[in-house]
């Protein structure tokens, strides 16, 4: 998976498309990802011990191909990309050639 936690994504796809966020946590056996504010789902908690019940919103894993990384230069969503630097492989954005953190 090209997709890691921390990057900068935009949904480019499903009922959040064209939102952006930051991944929070990444599921590479499973191709999803959580995306802070997006992919909200609702749920009703009761009170206990004299709280009051509440709704609390929390985001769901939404598909790894649903979402495109943010390049850094253009701001823009783009493909991802490997490029061999120094012995090592790193992530480079396909549309401006300039590597990922």
């Amino acid at each position: 998976m090209k997709i890691k936690k921390g990057d900068k994504v935009m949904v480019v796809t499903g009922k959040d498309k064209g939102k952006t966020g930051e991944v929070t946590r990444a599921f590479p056996a499973d191709n999803k990802v959580l995306i802070d504010g997006v992919a909200l789902a609702k749920r009703h908690r009761r009170g206990t011990n004299g709280q009051t019940g509440r709704i609390v919103e929390f985001p769901r894993p939404i598909d790894a191909s649903n979402v495109m990384l943010i390049d850094p230069d253009t701001k823009k969503p783009t493909r991802v990309g490997y490029r061999v630097e120094d012995g090592g492989r790193v992530r480079v954005a396909k549309s401006s050639k300039s590597a990922l953190k």
